[in-house]
């Protein structure tokens, strides 16, 4: 066994550290930022229940909505540029990261149009459903004013995982945290102070969002340094123009490989996103509906902060996963992927042990209703171990994004989900007549398929090949002219050159 081999299957306490401290400095602050929009999230919800129970009912039917139908879609279509943007950062091709940055924000703007026009029509389509209409009202009002958000949402997604990718991940959390600050004050000012209710709630929320986006644009407009390879290539093409089909083959290319890549990191997003949503509407369905409701709102408020560790596990193990195969280190990849995976399963036990010690005080946080209560501390403790599988699974989704692999994931999630967890939440709820608890215990049935299965895709993952077929997708050659032309007689074979990297 030679030098190379031996660290493959044996890497050293050093290197393990520095490759813990390098997923540090990236996670850390997404984490921080997670929390952070999670208490916009909750200031958004309190102003709510101090304009009125009118109001909370239908900003909450608004919310799910909204979280359904659109921010779900676009958080998914953008986090398909992530392999693209951090497999290019780290071949030092960051032409081709920008390209992707550029390119996912027209994506996202073009699929906020049916998405606005759906919101538009919240209203026929709520009472079509046999909603109440005074709720179905008020809702329809927060979603019209939430059309802005679109737009933010569309730059500002893109925008982040640009950043993330590059391992810019302070300036991130700084900009949000001063973009926040900023959304108390105004949402109080537009919600209160100039009587603007629900819908000015809505108009604080997309404020917020553009003053981010403003945030990050100067941070990059500041901080932005011209590549030294740009001008020598410029000269080149200006003397050497490529072919004029060479041109349009590599172009339908690169957009194939992004919609190959956004379009399974879209179904995955919403495939898991959704399920929370179905287990809300199954609650309703349940023989004490209003405190199975009740308890599924707690569980998903405690899901949702738990998800921050796991949401930045990922995207560092993304950012590192990718940035190692574009750099042509596999071994560094595996490393990567292996500390990701140890310490979701190390932080997974600090989840199970917060809903399982502090169920009782974490359930008065929201309620003083002794059956909500009661129940509420029998589930959390199930979602707490719920999380002994959903950080590992979520961690191991950021190694599937950064190898540029979301279509396992997307497969994964809908067996996972929605032919294990939905037919056993269904049997133990209703045929069992386990309730709400049934429910809870489907959700844990999906986690652990879905754990399993992918842990073992990331165990069999030949990182030898993903560092190759990341070679092919982002590697930037020395010749551009010899790259075009090689693009050109792979498109005159019907072999996509771009294609081919991520098959």
């Amino acid at each position: 066994m030679d030098a190379a081999e031996k660290w493959h299957e044996y890497p050293t306490m050093p290197e393990v550290a520095e490759e813990l401290k390098r997923m540090t400095d990236i996670g850390l602050p997404i984490a921080a930022m997670s929390l952070l929009s999670y208490l916009k999230n909750m200031i958004l919800v309190v102003c709510m229940g101090r304009l009125g129970s009118l109001e909370l009912a239908g900003g909450a039917l608004a919310i799910g909505f909204t979280n359904i139908t659109g921010y779900s879609v676009l958080s998914g279509l953008a986090t398909g540029m992530e392999p693209l943007c951090s497999q290019a950062f780290g071949s030092k091709n960051s032409s081709v990261a920008f390209l992707t940055l550029q390119r996912t924000i027209l994506m996202l703007l073009l699929a906020s149009i049916p998405i606005g026009l759906l919101w538009i029509n919240l209203q026929p389509l709520m009472l079509a459903l046999h909603q109440d209409p005074d709720v179905v009202q008020v809702a329809s009002l927060y979603c019209r004013f939430s059309i802005p958000d679109l737009v933010a949402n569309s730059l500002l997604h893109p925008i982040r995982i640009y950043l993330r990718s590059k391992g810019t991940t302070w300036p991130l959390m700084w900009c949000t945290l001063i973009s926040i600050l900023l959304h108390f004050p105004i949402a109080i000012v537009l919600a209160f102070t100039v009587k603007l209710g629900l819908a000015g709630l809505a108009i604080s929320t997309f404020i917020t969002n553009f003053n981010a986006i403003l945030l990050l644009l100067c941070y990059m407009y500041f901080t932005s340094q011209p590549t030294e390879s740009s001008p020598l290539e410029d000269e080149q093409l200006l003397v050497h123009p490529p072919p004029k089909a060479s041109l349009t083959c590599s172009l339908s290319n690169e957009w194939g490989v992004l919609l190959r890549l956004t379009i399974p990191s879209c179904i995955a997003v919403c495939l898991e996103w959704w399920w929370y949503e179905f287990m809300t509407i199954l609650a309703g369905y349940l023989s004490k509906p209003r405190v199975a409701l009740a308890t599924s709102a707690i569980v998903i408020q405690t899901t949702s902060l738990m998800y921050t560790l796991p949401t930045s596990l990922s995207a560092s193990a993304s950012t590192r996963v990718g940035n190692e195969l574009g750099a042509g280190r596999p071994e560094r990849a595996r490393l990567a992927a292996v500390v990701a995976i140890g310490v979701a399963l190390l932080s997974s036990l600090f989840g199970l042990l917060g809903t399982t010690l502090g169920r009782e005080a974490w359930g008065r946080v929201f309620t003083e209703d002794k059956e909500v209560l009661e129940l509420t501390m029998i589930v959390l403790p199930i979602i707490g171990v719920c999380e002994l599988a959903n950080c590992p699974q979520t961690t191991s989704c950021g190694i599937l994004r950064g190898s540029a692999r979301p279509g396992i994931g997307a497969g994964i999630n809908f067996y996972s989900f929605y032919l294990v967890g939905a037919p056993v939440a269904v049997v133990l709820a209703f045929v069992w007549k386990l309730g709400f608890v049934g429910l809870c215990y489907g959700l844990l049935a999906a986690q652990v398929a879905c754990v399993v299965s992918i842990l073992v895709v990331v165990y069999k993952t030949d990182w030898e090949r993903e560092a190759m077929k990341a070679k092919y997708m982002v590697g930037k050659s020395d010749n551009t002219l010899a790259h075009e032309e090689q693009t050109f007689l792979k498109c005159e074979e019907g072999v996509g050159f771009l294609i081919k990297g991520v098959e």
